[in-house]
């Protein structure tokens, strides 16, 4: 059993943190979007349900952002207090995309208010969607910036390592690291994918329950056409995303993958367990695939977990973490195009029970992929927190008070995480849409 020395703590608690705040940051960026895409389709066909869905939509996400806000700061905090040696080496380079993170997110709440206290307020409608512009550019721009800082700490550039100080200091270069691009592609069409899973499950749960009215009928339209066009995208940018591995972290995609030989014509594995000897059994083998994934050839090299020396290997773990993402993520395609076909065909009735089911199955799995997928690349990249110049165990603080910190917050998540449940049923379930729908037709 490991010992519960600073830096496991320090690690556990920002672990924690992570996974908590990861939720409402992902939400945050997907739900705008969906926001202002159905306010924009209720203006343009002059439809009360796609407006009634936008008004509705903004009050869940309020709350959710507000979560958010708080973990987020935790986060910057806990950077100073748990990590001061990567602070003291990376702050002067950071300090650019997180002060563009503020800048972003005080941008979008300005104008998150403005929006939710002008609704009627236009004669055009439309100048209000307008608003909701700002919303979800901001919380793009914001998650943009943030992932900047973990690119950075992928593929770190723009400075000089001398011991512990910096000299050739290029915060610019830093920003435009080269794991910035894929890394925010695959931030944001994933964060749009869950939300719009997440928004379609709770929908079908309605319908399950009786709701059949036009107006969830159309929200759970909106939700999986979007859902499979971003699911989609999502997929491109795992293949770009492994491109991007396979040359700048070739132990990060090897440890992933379980490939341990350099080889031409790499098996792609998929599941599989490992026994003491360290072979795959029981995985899914198919020829090839990871040289086409690497490299777009199927008999390409694909350098090999061997190659790194054993104090720089990833944890095998990670495989599963991978294996989880891509499942989830194969699963949410699938089912969004089988509703959209049913949708789309005129016998088709994608309103059944038996896919209706594993609509509100794929909302859980959405968030659990999300979870895995950070999990994976966070873990891809130990044991550095700055790689190729510093390592977690050198990063962490030496304080012998982070498991007080550990449980006060891991209490205070608890409480966020049920106050934010009870206060969005309360919203809603003493709201229904149907009563709401009947009082604005008549009004």
């Amino acid at each position: 059993m490991a010992e519960l020395d600073g830096v496991l703590l320090s690690r556990m608690l920002t672990t924690l943190t992570l996974a908590f705040h990861i939720i409402f940051a992902t939400l945050g960026v997907g739900v705008p979007v969906m926001i202002s895409l159905a306010e924009f389709i209720g203006i343009k066909r002059n439809d009360q349900h796609y407006n009634l869905l936008a008004r509705r939509w903004a009050r869940g996400f309020v709350v959710t952002v507000a979560v958010g806000v708080v973990t987020g700061t935790i986060i910057g905090l806990q950077l100073s207090l748990l990590w001061p040696s990567f602070m003291e080496v990376a702050g002067q380079l950071i300090s650019l995309p997180l002060f563009m993170e503020v800048f972003a997110f005080f941008f979008e709440a300005i104008f998150l208010g403005i929006y939710l206290y002008t609704w009627d307020r236009f004669k055009k409608p439309i100048y209000h969607w307008l608003l909701s512009i700002p919303i979800f550019g901001g919380s793009i721009l914001s998650s943009m910036f943030i992932t900047v800082v973990n690119a950075f700490m992928n593929t770190p550039q723009g400075f000089t390592l001398e011991g512990r100080t910096l000299t050739g200091i290029d915060p610019v270069a830093a920003f435009f690291n080269p794991a910035a691009p894929t890394k925010i592609f695959h931030v944001a069409t994933s964060a749009i994918m869950t939300s719009t899973i997440v928004l379609a499950a709770i929908t079908a749960f309605m319908i399950l329950k009786g709701r059949r009215g036009e107006y969830h009928k159309k929200a759970l339209k909106l939700t999986m056409v979007t859902g499979l066009i971003f699911s989609f995208l999502t997929a491109l940018d795992g293949d770009i995303s492994a491109k991007f591995l396979a040359e700048y972290q070739p132990e990060k995609l090897a440890a992933g993958e379980w490939h341990f030989e350099t080889e031409k014509g790499a098996d792609l594995i998929l599941f599989g367990t490992l026994n003491e000897q360290g072979e795959i059994k029981n995985a899914i083998r198919i020829p090839k695939m990871l040289s086409f994934l690497a490299y777009s050839d199927f008999n390409a090299e694909v350098t090999g977990l061997n190659e790194t020396p054993e104090d720089e290997r990833p944890p095998l773990i990670i495989h599963y973490f991978f294996d989880t993402m891509v499942t989830i993520g194969s699963y949410t395609l699938f089912i969004s195009l089988v509703f959209v076909v049913l949708m789309i065909w005129k016998k088709g009735d994608p309103f059944k029970a038996w896919l209706l089911w594993p609509i509100v199955i794929a909302g859980p799995l959405a968030i659990i992929a999300i979870e895995a997928g950070w999990f994976y690349a966070e873990m891809g990249r130990q044991p550095w927190i700055l790689r190729g110049y510093m390592k977690v165990a050198e990063a962490a603080t030496t304080s012998n008070y982070v498991w007080l910190m550990l449980i006060f917050f891991f209490l205070l998540y608890g409480v966020l995480g049920t106050l934010t449940i009870t206060v969005l049923r309360k919203i809603f379930k003493n709201n229904p849409a149907e009563a709401e729908l009947e009082f604005r037709f008549k009004s």
